[in-house]
């Protein structure tokens, strides 16, 4: 682990197990370390004497046991309680904290005694004060219209930069999540636009059928775990609240709403997606997928990428979001996530028959969105059984590419396009759309073809494949079948390829 530079590093509360990593000895640069009420064992490593620049030390609460290096002793605050570990120069001698501690004598004992008295008072003296004054808040709110839910825990958190959010100031900046408030609505929840008292506007999601066997530690990891995923075309966590029944997220608000709000939903006088900006979404959404399966550690599937769920900010960037929220709310009967969330159209032909996601799945998603930005349309349009049978958008452009019709393909509202782009961005759109999921580009390569890099072999490998399956399609209808109820045909079964 290459952290040498890290200043501070707070993991307090984590439930993290094992001995203590020998590797933060070498993070010469750190200043405050955290790591109270987990379930660390073991001994303090040796190398943590290394540490000469640390200012700030809470060990407490762990199943640590042995002496404490000495260098350690010259920390300027450091907490040991609740631990086995020794102070003294006996195993027997247990730690307290504040300063080191050193032989003892009577007067040294009894100015210890007199220190812990001090204290015990004071920390009396403020826990009756607090007592009184949530006392007061809860007889001067009683009748108030908004009230703070009962189990709420307002703890705080401070893994990275995670604000947590009270019950009652996310009612406040959504008009008590009002109807007229919702911008947003699909399998994970409804979305509400807010207003904070400091002004800044808010996309307030609140998860729907939440329930986790692991209970608030849970929620809080898989939190942790879509916060730390920092990148430009992802959308940033600002925070969570949570109560005994409620889960919440919340995001900056992107006052540019969503790519399929400004395809298919715009009002009159509002600005559309000219080709360059559908373009630039293209490359966007294929770098913040490409981060959550390469760079993330665990990798994060998305499991309904869709023109919904890419947002717009103020210059037009895609900007991912839902990412991650598949497993906050997959866990209500178990803690295997195999239920099929997404959105038909999008939904990757193995993850439909199996309920196995992979980054493959992901892939599939985005090559829909990717027909969704130059044709503008649905992923599924029933008004299409008019004129043909395709109702999918994918077995639509097959179709007019089959007949050489491209500028069929392209949205009508766009006044000029290139035409080459077109065709690139529609090839790498049907071979991340591939039916079997070994043969889909990563995500790393698919951010390449969209440059034109090693697209043209493996189009033409494509379009072979689809000649011979075209040819295979049309023996088999010209074949004569008696078709009567309850009829069948033998055939050889096919088996769905596993999701990677």
């Amino acid at each position: 682990m290459k952290l040498e530079f890290l200043v501070t590093l707070e993991l307090q509360n984590n439930s993290l197990s094992g001995p203590l990593p020998d590797y933060l000895g070498n993070m010469v640069h750190l200043q405050n370390l955290n790591l109270a009420s987990n379930k660390f064992s073991g001994s303090i490593p040796t190398t943590w004497g290394q540490l000469s620049n640390l200012k700030n030390l809470d060990l407490s609460s762990n199943n640590l046991t042995g002496r404490i290096p000495g260098k350690l002793f010259s920390v300027a605050m450091f907490n040991f309680t609740a631990t086995h570990l020794a102070c003294g120069l006996s195993l027997e001698e247990p730690c307290i904290s504040g300063s080191p501690l050193r032989v003892s004598t009577s007067k040294s004992r009894l100015k210890v005694i007199a220190t812990s008295a001090s204290c015990g008072a004071f920390i009396l003296l403020i826990l009756v004060a607090v007592l009184a004054y949530r006392y007061h808040q809860f007889h001067k709110e009683k009748n108030d219209i908004f009230v703070d839910v009962a189990g709420e825990d307002d703890r705080k958190i401070t893994f990275g930069q995670l604000r947590r959010f009270s019950w009652r100031e996310l009612q406040l900046a959504t008009d008590n999540f009002s109807e007229s408030n919702i911008i947003g609505q699909g399998g994970c929840g409804k979305v509400y636009k807010g207003i904070l008292s400091d002004n800044m506007k808010v996309a307030v999601k609140r998860l729907a059928d939440y329930y986790s066997p692991g209970g608030e530690a849970a929620f809080q990891r898989e939190v942790q775990l879509i916060s730390v995923a920092f990148h430009k075309n992802l959308l940033k966590l600002v925070g969570f609240c949570t109560t005994s029944s409620e889960r919440i997220l919340v995001y900056p608000y992107m006052q540019n709403l969503s790519v399929a709000y400004r395809l298919r939903e715009l009002k009159p006088g509002e600005k559309g997606l000219d080709w360059p900006t559908r373009k630039k979404i293209a490359f966007g959404a294929a770098h913040g997928l490409e981060y959550l399966h390469e760079h993330c550690n665990p990798k994060i599937i998305h499991r309904d990428l869709k023109a919904a769920n890419i947002l717009l900010d103020d210059n037009f960037e895609a900007v991912l979001g839902d990412f991650g929220l598949a497993k906050l709310v997959d866990t209500k009967f178990t803690h295997v996530t195999t239920q099929v969330r997404g959105t038909m159209g999008h939904i990757a032909p193995e993850y439909l028959s199996t309920g196995k996601s992979s980054e493959k799945t992901d892939v599939f998603g985005y090559g829909i969105t990717l027909l969704e930005l130059v044709t503008g349309q649905r992923a599924i349009d029933l008004s299409r059984l008019e004129e043909e049978e395709e109702v999918l958008l994918l077995d639509h452009i097959k179709k007019l590419l089959r007949e050489n019709r491209l500028d069929d393909i392209v949205d009508g509202n766009l006044k000029t396009y290139d035409r080459k782009e077109v065709e690139t961005i529609v090839q790498v759109a049907l071979l991340c759309t591939n039916s079997s999921p070994e043969g889909r580009p990563k995500m790393e390569e698919v951010v390449k073809m969209l440059r034109g890099i090693g697209l043209a072999e493996r189009w033409a490998k494509w379009e072979q494949l689809e000649d011979a399956m075209n040819q295979d399609l049309a023996v088999l209808m010209s074949q004569q079948y008696i078709w009567a109820e309850d009829s069948s045909i033998d055939q050889e079964a096919i088996q769905l390829s596993r999701a990677r």
